[in-house]
């Protein structure tokens, strides 16, 4: 898998989780159906496609960012559809969360090592 795939799909991920965060909060405890069902679809292709990206991306790397960017997004959603009051810090704030994000991403690769298999006792 090419490292540009990896990252595509990383975002795609983080996309989908505040998807989930949003459809968790719409879900008023799992008791409204649709909502629930968007949260079971969308938490489940965002962890599938972290664990591919991760194939790729180192975990650290990877899982900082699949955060950074959902949880950003999942603050600006509630922003914009007037759940959540916006003001400048929370702005600035969220702008840092997406520069980290970048630039992790802009950071040089780096080559993963083989994981060792754990010695039998």
């Amino acid at each position: 898998m090419s490292a540009k795939f990896a990252w595509a799909v990383l975002l795609a991920s983080s996309v989908l989780e505040a998807v989930w965060a949003t459809a968790l909060g719409l879900s008023n405890g799992f008791s409204q159906a649709i909502p629930t069902a968007v949260f079971a679809v969308a938490a489940t292709l965002s962890m599938i496609g972290l664990s591919i990206a991760v194939g790729r991306i180192p975990l650290g790397t990877a899982y900082a960012v699949w955060v950074g960017i959902g949880a950003a997004l999942t603050v600006g959603w509630a922003m914009a559809t007037g759940v959540e009051p916006p003001s400048p810090l929370k702005l600035i704030f969220i702008a840092g969360i997406v520069g980290c994000a970048a630039g992790l991403k802009g950071l040089p690769s780096e080559q993963r090592d083989e994981v060792a298999e754990p010695a039998e006792l």
